[in-house]
C-alpha cells in the first residue's frame, strides 16, 4: 500500500557510506578480540554492504567490565541528576531526527525496509519512543508506607545494573531505541548486541551516544553472532538483566542460561501467531484492508502479524475474493526505489523457509489463490501469497511463518472461535472486527493475548504496554509497565522514636 504521506517523504541518500563498523565500548571504537569480522548484506541485491566486527565472548567480557565501571556508586551516570538523564535521552532523540535521512536510507537497504515507511514509521516511532522515556526519567518513584510500629517506611525504585539487549533483524532501529529507551531513563547501563543481520543502525545510534554526552561505559554496542556473543551476554555472571527481542525458540535457551548463571532478571518479546477475527457484521472494507496490512506489513516480517485469520462463514467467499485482489496490487522491487510496496525477506534462511512452508500448504490441501513463490531472480522477495480453505492442523496454521503469507479460515459460531483462536502456544496479539460491542467485549474478555485489537490492527503506541501471554514471552515494553521491568523495588524501614499519623 502507498502511504499517503509519500510525496512529503524525500529520495533515500545516494551513495550512503557506512562509517561505523566496529565495537563501542567505552564511547570508543575497538576491533575484535578474535580478530574476524563478518560480512553485512544488502537483501534486496544480495551484495555485501560492509563487513563489521565481530564480537564474542571475549568482546561481551570488556563491554560488561566498562558498563559495570559506569554503573558503580559514586561514578558520573550513578551521581547523575534523573532530569539530566532525560536530557541525554532528549538530546540523542534530536540527534536522531537531524540523521533522519542517513539512518533511514541505511535501514531501508540493510533491513529490507520500504524507504517511505521506514522514513515516516520507523524513525518516528524510535524518536518517540527516546522522548517519552526522556519525560520519565525523573518521574520513577516509590511510595512512602504506613506500616505497623513506630517505623517510617518508604520504598525505592533503583536501577537494576547491567543490562544485556539482544534485538531482533525485523525492527532494528524501533528495538534499539525500545531497550536503550527504558534502560537508560531508569539509570541502568546497557550493552546492545544488535542482530548479525542488521547491526548498521545500531552502530551509528553508538556514534550519537557518544555525541549527545552519555558518559563512557553507560551504553556499549558489540555486533555478533546469536551463538557467540548473545549466549555470553545470557549466561554472563556480572550482568543482572537480559531483555531478548526474537523467536521463542532462542527465547528458551536464554531463560535457561539465565537460570544457570546468576538467575539474571529477564524480559522475553517471542513469537506469535496471532488470530484476526472477523465477524459477519464487521465492516468488510475495513477487516479486509487492516487483516492485509496485519499480515503483509514488512514482507510479513513481524511478530504480531495477523497470520491467522478467522472469517465467519456467510461472508467468508467475498473476503477471500477481495484479500486476494487486495494482495495482488503488490509492487515488489528495491525498497530504496519510489513505488515500492514490498521489498525482499531478510536472508536466503528465511527466505527459503518461508518457501519451504509455502509448500507445505499446499501438500497438506490448502487452496493457494494468488502467489506461492519467490519473485524475480535476484534478492530475497516472495510473491504475496493467498491460502483459502485452511484448516487448524496444517503447518501454516500453527507455525510462525514471518513471511508475505495469509491463511484464510472459515468458523460458524463464537464459541468455536474462541476455542481455536486461544488453541496455540502463542499469546502475543489478536484482532477483533464487528459493529456489536457486547461482541467485542466478550472476545476481548477471552481471547489469551498480551494486546487485542478491535477494529483495527497494528494500532501500537508507545504509551502501552505491549507483551505476550503463553510462550509469547515474558514481562512487558513500553508504557509505565515497560519502564518498571528496568527498575528493582526496595523497601526501606527506618525505627522512629514516635509515629504520627
Amino acid at each position: 500500500m502507498s502511504s499517503p504521506a509519500q510525496p512529503q517523504v524525500p529520495a533515500p541518500l545516494a551513495n550512503l557510506k557506512i562509517q561505523y563498523t566496529k565495537i563501542f565500548i567505552n564511547n570508543e571504537w575497538h576491533d575484535s578480540v578474535s580478530g574476524k569480522k563478518f560480512p553485512v548484506l544488502n537483501p534486496a541485491t544480495e551484495e555485501v554492504i560492509c563487513h563489521v566486527e565481530e564480537g564474542d565472548k571475549a568482546d561481551v567480557d570488556k563491554a560488561v567490565k566498562a558498563a559495570r565501571q559506569a554503573f558503580q556508586i559514586g561514578s558520573p551516570w550513578r551521581t547523575m541528576d534523573a532530569s539530566e538523564r532525560g536530557r541525554l535521552l532528549n538530546k540523542l532523540a534530536a540527534l536522531m531526527e537531524r540523521d533522519h535521512l542517513l539512518l533511514t536510507t541505511m535501514e531501508s537497504m540493510n533491513a529490507g525496509k520500504v524507504f517511505p515507511h521506514a522514513y515516516m514509521m520507523d524513525l518516528d516511532i524510535s524518536i518517540k519512543t527516546l522522548k517519552y522515556c526522556a519525560g520519565w526519567a525523573d518521574k520513577i518513584h516509590g511510595q512512602t508506607i504506613p506500616s505497623d510500629g513506630d517505623i517510617f517506611t518508604y520504598t525505592r525504585r533503583e536501577p537494576i545494573g547491567v543490562c544485556g539487549q539482544i534485538i531482533p533483524w525485523n525492527g532494528p532501529l524501533v528495538m534499539f531505541t525500545w531497550k536503550i529507551g527504558p534502560a537508560l531513563c531508569c539509570g541502568n547501563t546497557v550493552i546492545v548486541k544488535p542482530a548479525e543481520q542488521t547491526p548498521l543502525t545500531a552502530l551509528h545510534m553508538a556514534s550519537l551516544i557518544k555525541e549527545a554526552g552519555f558518559p563512557p561505559g553507560v551504553v556499549n554496542v558489540v555486533p555478533g553472532y546469536g551463538p557467540t556473543a548473545g549466549a555470553a551476554i545470557s549466561s554472563h555472571m556480572d550482568i543482572d538483566k537480559v531483555s531478548f527481542t526474537g523467536s521463542t525458540e532462542v527465547g528458551k535457551l536464554i531463560k535457561e542460561a539465565a537460570g544457570k548463571s546468576n538467575l539474571k532478571r529477564v524480559t522475553l518479546e517471542l513469537g506469535g501467531k496471532s488470530p484476526c477475527i472477523v465477524f459477519a457484521d464487521a465492516d468488510l472494507d475495513s477487516a479486509v484492508e487492516f487483516a492485509h496490512q496485519g499480515v503483509f506489513f514488512h514482507q510479513g516480517q513481524i511478530c504480531i502479524a495477523a497470520s491467522r485469520l478467522f472469517v465467519e462463514e456467510s461472508i467468508y467467499d467475498e473476503f477471500v475474493k477481495r484479500s486476494v485482489e487486495r494482495a495482488q496490487k503488490y509492487v515488489l522491487g528495491n525498497p530504496l526505489n519510489s513505488g515500492i510496496n514490498q521489498g525482499p525477506q531478510i536472508d536466503k534462511e528465511q527466505h527459503d523457509k518461508i518457501l519451504g512452508l509455502i509448500e507445505s500448504g499446499k501438500k497438506e490441501g490448502a487452496k493457494l489463490e494468488c502467489g506461492g513463490g519467490r519473485w524475480g531472480n535476484k534478492g530475497f522477495f516472495i510473491q504475496p501469497t493467498v491460502f483459502s480453505n485452511v484448516t487448524d492442523e496444517m503447518r501454516i496454521a500453527k507455525e510462525e511463518i514471518f513471511g508475505p503469507v495469509q491463511q484464510i479460515m472459515k468458523f460458524k459460531s463464537i464459541d468455536d472461535v474462541i476455542k481455536r483462536a486461544n488453541n496455540t502456544t502463542y499469546g502475543l496479539a489478536a484482532g477483533v472486527f464487528t459493529k456489536d460491542l457486547d461482541k467485542a467485549i466478550t472476545m476481548s474478555s477471552a481471547l489469551q493475548a498480551g494486546i487485542v485489537w478491535v477494529n483495527c490492527y497494528l494500532a501500537m503506541a508507545i504509551q502501552c504496554p505491549f507483551g505476550g501471554f503463553k510462550m509469547s514471552g515474558n514481562g512487558r515494553e513500553l508504557g509505565e509497565h515497560g519502564i518498571y521491568e528496568y527498575t528493582e523495588l526496595k523497601t526501606v524501614a527506618i525505627k522512629i522514636s514516635q509515629k504520627n499519623s
